[in-house]
């Protein structure tokens, strides 16, 4: 779970203008944040299946507006990747 301070951090480190909250990079790298955390827990709680069935739908949602980015402007797609270190 990310806390308040921690989703701010996010949306400001990756927010096209200054007012922006919503655009494709800020969700993509929100939802990032959120698989990563949840990994962790993975990894201790191997046999947590309602948390695998939620990582599982991020990482999808994910990868749908990750395909959305890429057909949309290939550019901000290649350098979303390369600032979040998602392997494509």
């Amino acid at each position: 779970m990310l806390r308040k301070e921690q989703k701010t951090a996010v949306i400001d480190a990756n927010r096209t203008h200054p007012t922006d909250t919503g655009s494709p990079e800020v969700q993509i790298a929100i939802l990032t944040e959120r698989i990563n955390v949840l990994t962790e827990h993975m990894r201790k709680n191997p046999q947590d299946k309602h948390s695998n069935r939620g990582l599982l739908k991020m990482v999808g949602k994910r990868r749908s507006l990750l395909d959305y980015l890429q057909r949309k402007d290939i550019e901000r797609y290649r350098a979303l990747i390369a600032k979040l270190g998602i392997r494509k």
